[in-house]
């Protein structure tokens, strides 16, 4: 059997994100700082506040997710429902992540915004672009091969 590798590496880099987000959980403030959440929520994990470990929780168990419905459209594993929907969103989530990541804070002031770094907003869109670029690719191997 052949494996859409493609949609492989989306999930391998999915679940490494995943991974990531439950070290934060682990290594406490300074991770969470290191990793670009911001000062609030590092403060808050500083002070003992469930907030970041459950909100983080989320956010890797989503990851997870998606990892999962990568290798679903691989061919790896059985095949999840509502695959090919999934796989459209999960690629547009990330693409949007990314692109309004690199764009939208040169174009604000706002402190929603700039409470994480340039560096962050930077570095964290151009993982997600390439995740969805990853997944982009992969998908559209997968719909032509599966319609």
């Amino acid at each position: 059997m052949k494996f859409n590798k493609l949609l492989v590496i989306a999930g391998l880099l999915s679940f490494i994100a995943s991974l990531l987000h439950i070290a934060c959980i682990f290594g406490g403030p300074d991770w969470y700082r290191f990793f670009g959440a911001g000062e609030h929520m590092a403060q808050l994990a500083e002070q003992g506040s469930t907030y970041p470990t459950f909100v983080t929780l989320i956010i890797s168990a989503v990851l997870a997710i998606w990892g999962l419905y990568a290798l679903s459209g691989a061919g790896v594993i059985l095949k999840l429902p509502l695959l090919k929907t999934a796989l459209v969103l999960i690629t547009a989530i990330y693409l949007v992540r990314g692109i309004a990541g690199l764009t939208i804070p040169f174009l604000t002031t706002s402190q929603a915004i700039h409470h994480n770094s340039m560096q962050f907003w930077i570095i964290s869109s151009v993982v997600c672009s390439i995740y969805g670029l990853f997944y982009l690719l992969g998908t559209l191997k997968y719909l032509r091969t599966n319609t």
